[in-house]
């Protein structure tokens, strides 16, 4: 079946894909930009506030290293560096790079991340199987349960070296890399979060979460967590223009990852396979674009970890994600609201550039996007519930109903700096109220 799937999504991908996609817009861009040289950075301070995860500080950093400029827009070497911490604990800890001059012929992308998540969104597994109900964390309603039903505590330590070299010129080439994850995961540290605050304003500590581990939904050996470590192997197919924001080309990777048990992931061995197309096609020249994605990500075989379910894959510069939600790939959808074995997700979004200029010796564009989102639950985790103690009241938590499209629309602002640095805020609303309501994200980059 699975083979199946694959054949008529590569049968997509080629009806899609133009015989010729190189054009001449990394020439123009290169005579309308000043040519830059050398070290670059581009910044961005993190502050928020939260109610219950508290007062949130931090910044995140780009260094961007163009040599003596023969080839920019591309650059030689890109640093990134994330930190940022809330008052009561959460945090992010990241450190990215990526490099196809460190070792001559071959990019190089590893990635060092600590992540650790007070409220990290749990919905269930397999979509609308699992319903949503905002009235359970909703104060106002007499269904009131906690802030934090459709929350957990997760620590994730997250450790990759990816490695591209060419087959045959520059677009054909082959994948290869190891990633290590540790997972540390639990309920909400409810009485952590109440500190400081009034009785009437405190959480309580039920979930969703505690519910699955108490009826016997999520193994009670791997409740807790664990290690899971992926070889990964592929091919990937690139012809876009400038890799920041392509205005033609084409960019389709196909990966295999296997987490073996030789390896410390145990019993818990599996297989899977994430296949990746992205199209841009060119408007207007430099100025409007069109840019698709499509993806279909799913187990081959073996047993996999629920904490492991939600990731995304991808190749450099793209690092892997949590699920399906949220701000990389469907906005305005709650994260990880679709969850399951296998998954397809895609996204249509226009992209305007309607200001263009050299500020402060700088090359600075403003692009305008608007976009639709997409993506289901084509694979379902298996749920065993011959042994679990769901109460009959409470079924429909886990059972609801049958999956479908997950869809979410919107819009954005782009300000890039030296065609690389991408400041992106994004606005995305749900168009099924059991995926939420909606969504603002600020960050880097173009989503694909």
């Amino acid at each position: 079946m699975k083979i199946y799937k694959l054949t008529i999504f590569l049968m997509a991908v080629i009806a899609l894909t133009p015989v010729t996609a190189q054009t001449d817009t990394l020439a123009t861009e290169k005579k309308t930009d000043k040519v830059k040289t050398g070290w670059n950075f581009g910044a961005l301070p993190a502050i928020a506030y939260d109610t219950d995860i508290g007062f949130k500080y931090g910044a995140l950093v780009n260094l961007y290293n163009y040599g003596d400029g023969t080839q920019y827009p591309k650059y030689r070497h890109s640093l990134y560096f994330e930190w940022n911490h809330t008052t009561k604990g959460s945090g992010t800890s990241q450190f990215t790079y990526d490099s196809e001059y460190l070792i001559p012929g071959i990019r190089v992308s590893a990635e060092a991340s600590y992540l650790t998540e007070q409220s990290l969104d749990f919905y269930g597994f397999n979509g609308y199987e699992s319903l949503y109900n905002p009235d359970l964390e909703d104060e106002e309603s007499d269904m009131y349960l906690s802030r934090m039903f459709y929350n957990m505590d997760r620590r994730l330590l997250r450790l990759k070296a990816d490695f591209q070299g060419k087959i045959t010129g520059k677009e054909f080439r082959w994948f290869a890399g190891l990633e290590y994850n540790k997972a540390k995961m639990g309920v909400v540290d409810v009485d952590k979060l109440n500190k400081g605050k009034d009785i009437e304003d405190q959480l309580t500590d039920t979930s969703l979460f505690a519910n699955y581990v108490a009826w016997g939904i999520i193994p009670e050996d791997q409740a807790d967590g664990g290690q899971t470590t992926l070889i990964k192997a592929g091919l990937v197919y690139d012809t876009r223009d400038i890799e920041a924001n392509p205005m033609k080309g084409v960019w389709t990777d196909l990966q295999f990852l296997l987490a073996p048990g030789f390896l410390g992931n145990g019993d818990l061995s599996y297989s899977r396979m994430a296949i990746t197309h992205r199209q841009y096609f060119t408007l207007a020249p430099q100025v409007l674009s069109l840019a698709c994605r499509l993806s279909y990500q799913a187990k081959l075989g073996g047993k996999m970890p629920y904490y492991m379910l939600p990731f995304v894959y991808n190749t450099a510069p793209s690092i892997t994600r949590d699920g399906l939600g949220g701000s990389k790939t469907i906005r305005g959808i709650m994260r990880n609201r679709v969850t399951g074995d296998d998954f397809v997700y895609g996204n249509i979004e226009m992209r305007w550039k309607f200001y263009r200029n050299i500020i402060f010796n700088q090359n600075i564009y403003l692009a305008l996007s608007g976009f639709i989102d997409g993506g289901m639950v084509t694979g379902k985790y298996d749920i065993d519930l011959s042994n679990a103690n769901v109460p009959d009241d409470q079924l429909y938590l886990v059972q609801a109903g049958d999956e479908k499209l997950h869809l979410g629309v919107g819009g954005g602002l782009h300000i890039v700096m030296n065609q690389n640095f991408v400041i992106a805020v994004d606005y995305g609303r749900a168009l099924d109220p059991e995926d939420g309501k909606s969504g603002l994200y600020i960050g880097l980059n173009f989503l694909f």
